[in-house]
């Protein structure tokens, strides 16, 4: 496959393997490699958001996901997903170019909301680990 035909995304919610929206995004899906990019996560509900906000920066925040390489036609897939209908336009997320913190070579797309919205913090940089979390508390009987 041409070079043009890939786009590099990074993925750190409920597009993840094994989480509820990776159908959407495996017909597309290429490669995959873990990565780290600048930001936090805040708990939406069924899935996160990733905040680059001042807040984020301030604290030196990270969050860990996977870059995924798809073919070209997934992107929009992916935009109608997140909501996204075009630069200066009302999203609900923002499309952005970010580099990965632990190797510079790794950039591409992710989307994130430019702040929190008034949503909790998700405690670490995971939201897998997160959901596991809150599906192993002890329940009350």
């Amino acid at each position: 496959m041409e070079t043009r035909e890939k786009i590099t995304v990074f993925v750190y919610g409920s597009l993840l393997p094994g989480l509820i929206n990776h159908f959407v995004i495996a017909p597309f899906l290429i490669d995959s490699e873990e990565g780290v990019i600048a930001g936090r996560l805040v708990d939406v509900g069924a899935y996160p958001a990733a905040v680059r906000d001042q807040a984020a920066r301030l604290s030196g925040s990270l969050i860990q996901g996977v870059w995924f390489t798809i073919h070209r036609k997934g992107l929009a897939v992916l935009d109608e997903l997140e909501e996204f209908v075009g630069i200066e336009e009302s999203n609900d997320y923002e499309r952005v170019w970010v580099q990965d913190e632990r190797n510079p070579q790794r950039a591409g797309w992710v989307y994130i909301w430019p702040e929190d919205r008034g949503f909790p913090p998700v405690p670490g940089s995971f939201w897998p680990d997160h959901l596991d979390q809150l599906t192993s508390k002890p329940k009350l009987s």
